[in-house]
């Protein structure tokens, strides 16, 4: 019979947050796929745990993924531990798993600590939609794509951040955003945790004076759908009234249905809609 891959949680800062059923799939396994061997090692000793590791990580994924397929297919059950955290969340196990769903490989995940949970949970923020961004891309381009596409978000949002890129992202963040508010997690799980809400630009002006120390989790406040609302009707209210039309229009709505919303967003009758229409 196959093998099939266990996605295992592990903790974020307390070890105590380990479940016990994945510390007895951790030693039940014949493998774990570790993304960094040695910083799993410290966790393995802790609960005496002696099942051989093998690394896998961003710069193997393609490769690592298709030889551990095939150990699979011939029987050999493979637990993926992250250095933290919940696999394949932003990690290179997403490849792992979609690998094996395509070869058939069975695939169980161990539910456990996840940063961006823990963060959102004690953020104050809103919690019912939300949406998550993990890191935010490097490239200029696509980061400028995805904050531009952030700031109609309403969902609350949520980004990680390294502690030496903190300082530029909240400017980012506040450029494209606007004074929004915000939770700052960081040492999540840990003796020193902290959770700092404030907004935006408080959180500029107070590592002007800090320096940014451990992993930060962003949990900030998504857009107010009234005032996008209200934006976006400012914005078609500049057009003229063939303009108006054009823009329903090429939304899908046939020329009736685009004339009679006009003459109501600009309350007329649609009567002046059509002679406008005339007169183009």
């Amino acid at each position: 019979m196959a093998g099939m891959l266990y996605i295992c949680a592990t903790p974020i800062g307390n070890l105590e947050d380990i479940t016990l059923r994945t510390l007895r799939i951790l030693k039940e396994v014949d493998l774990i796929a570790a993304e960094d061997t040695r910083n799993s090692i410290k966790l393995l000793n802790h609960f005496e745990i002696k099942t051989p590791m093998t690394s896998y990580h961003e710069f193997n994924k393609y490769d690592k993924a298709k030889l551990l397929v095939e150990k699979m297919l011939a029987g050999t059950n493979i637990a993926l531990i992250t250095d933290a955290g919940t696999p394949a969340i932003s990690d290179p196990g997403e490849e792992l798993v979609r690998q094996c769903l395509e070869a058939g490989v069975e695939v169980t995940s161990l539910p456990g600590p996840s940063a961006f949970v823990t963060a959102l949970t004690i953020s104050g923020q809103k919690t019912r939609r939300f949406c998550f961004e993990a890191f935010l891309p490097y490239d200029k381009k696509e980061r400028a794509a995805v904050l531009e596409e952030l700031k109609k978000e309403t969902r609350t949002i949520i980004v990680y951040e390294a502690p030496h890129k903190l300082k530029k992202t909240l400017k980012d963040l506040y450029e494209a955003l606007g004074d929004r508010s915000i939770s700052l997690c960081r040492e999540l799980t840990k003796k020193h945790e902290e959770n700092y809400r404030t907004t935006l630009a408080g959180t500029i002006a107070f590592y002007e004076e800090q320096e940014p120390r451990g992993e930060f989790v962003l949990v900030i406040e998504g857009a107010d759908r009234q005032a996008i609302r209200e934006e976006e009707m400012q914005d078609v209210l500049s057009l003229s009234i063939p303009e108006h039309v054009e823009h329903y229009m090429n939304q899908g709505m046939d020329k009736k249905d685009a004339m009679k919303a006009v003459a109501k967003d600009r309350g007329i009758g649609k009567r002046e809609v059509y002679q406008a229409l005339l007169e183009e």
